[in-house]
């Protein structure tokens, strides 16, 4: 593909460059894709008012996030297994990120570790937590984040059991991954892939290795499904923030009630997100959500937003109902898998791009005034009250 210019290029490109369970891993979700699907429908569902006659000679994207300059309203998402999509995966989009000056969020079940990142970039990333039945190496895990100079810790709230994803198990997903004969055909085709991250230093959870058990692949996929903790309660927000001394945001809130309870707890920070789809399905899409939490919070905290992120429409939509930023994670994933850090950089670069040209065609210079005002009001009307 000679010309890219869009994230739907770079997902085509990864498709064919990534073995199947490793692309539909990252393309799909869980029971029926209902809510994976009304992530993106409802944000096409959003229609801008479009104004003219309106200096639009220079834009600013320019904003802050967590007390952060960003160079637009996007944070690249936490999201597992990255280093599997590209051999150092997790590397390779945190010095994108960095290039690209927008926040880089490392996942707790990243294949290259905390410490592997933090020496591969210059400044700290922020770092995703899930609280795991080992609340011992739970405190490790807080205490590594800390010395590697992380400055917001994002706990991940919306997995105490995880969704069911029909097609990593149809597709035999495994960590390590493993060439069998079901695959082998598939992986055979992706040479380059296989090289590099089959046969590569790091194909495992380099965050959690030192806790794994050493008897065998299906032990360590099974050991890791059953670390996360069912129990945990607002209780134990208290026992995070009491151990961390940095920013604090929560991730997975799509309930008006459940925002104002976090909000009430100092927290730094919320993220409207349904997994991208992946956990209950028959949620409400994130978009649909964020009016009604951005009420429900009152400013006491700052409202970001992932789940069918793609372009930077998709942006200019979500800071206009008032979010502060985004978050993407299938987008840059497409472009790790495509061009490793390059694609990783374009995806950014080309939803720059998309947020730049619809904020002038809005009549709007300063992403930082970006409002309802920039949606027609019917629809931005239904947003708040929740009918459509």
């Amino acid at each position: 593909m000679k010309v890219i210019n869009s994230i739907a290029d770079l997902r085509a490109i990864a498709r064919r460059r990534i073995p199947k369970s490793i692309f539909e891993y990252v393309d799909h979700g869980s029971y029926e894709e209902l809510t994976l699907a009304r992530n993106r429908s409802d944000f096409d569902a959003l229609r801008f008012r479009q104004r003219v006659l309106v200096d639009v000679a220079r834009q600013s994207l320019g904003t802050t996030i967590q007390g952060e300059p960003a160079a637009m309203p996007l944070v690249i998402a936490p999201t597992g297994m990255t280093g599997l999509v590209h051999a150092d995966g997790e590397i390779l989009a945190a010095q994108a990120a960095e290039e690209a000056g927008v926040p880089f969020t490392l996942s707790t079940v990243s294949i290259c570790s905390i410490e592997d990142v933090r020496a591969a970039v210059k400044r700290p990333f922020w770092f995703q937590l899930y609280v795991m039945r080992d609340r011992g190496y739970t405190e490790v895990l807080l205490n590594r984040a800390a010395a590697a100079g992380c400055p917001l810790l994002m706990l991940t709230v919306d997995i105490p059991v995880s969704g069911l994803r029909r097609r990593d198990a149809k597709n035999g997903l495994a960590v390590p991954p493993r060439l069998t004969m079901r695959n082998a055909l598939d992986i055979a085709t992706k040479p380059k892939w296989a090289t590099q991250v089959l046969f590569g230093k790091r194909r495992t959870f380099g965050n959690l290795v030192d806790r794994m058990p050493h008897t065998g692949l299906a032990t360590l996929s099974q050991w890791i499904s059953t670390q996360f903790d069912a129990s945990v309660t607002w209780q134990d927000i208290e026992w995070v923030r009491a151990r961390w001394k940095g920013r604090l945001v929560i991730k997975g809130i799509l309930d008006p009630a459940d925002a104002r309870q976090a909000a009430s707890l100092g927290i730094d920070g919320l993220v409207v997100s349904n997994h991208g789809g992946r956990q209950l399905d028959g949620a409400s899409s994130t978009i649909a959500a964020l009016p009604s939490i951005v009420e429900a919070v009152q400013g006491r905290c700052e409202v970001l937003l992932d789940g069918g992120v793609r372009s930077g429409q998709d942006i200019l939509k979500a800071v206009a109902l008032g979010a502060r930023a985004t978050m993407t994670g299938r987008a840059f994933l497409y472009g790790l898998g495509a061009h490793g850090r390059a694609g990783v950089r374009m995806a950014i670069d080309i939803m720059a791009r998309e947020l730049q040209v619809s904020l002038a065609l809005t009549g709007c210079n300063d992403i930082r005034e970006a409002g309802p005002q920039l949606l027609l009001p019917d629809v931005a009307q239904h947003r708040i009250s929740g009918e459509l």
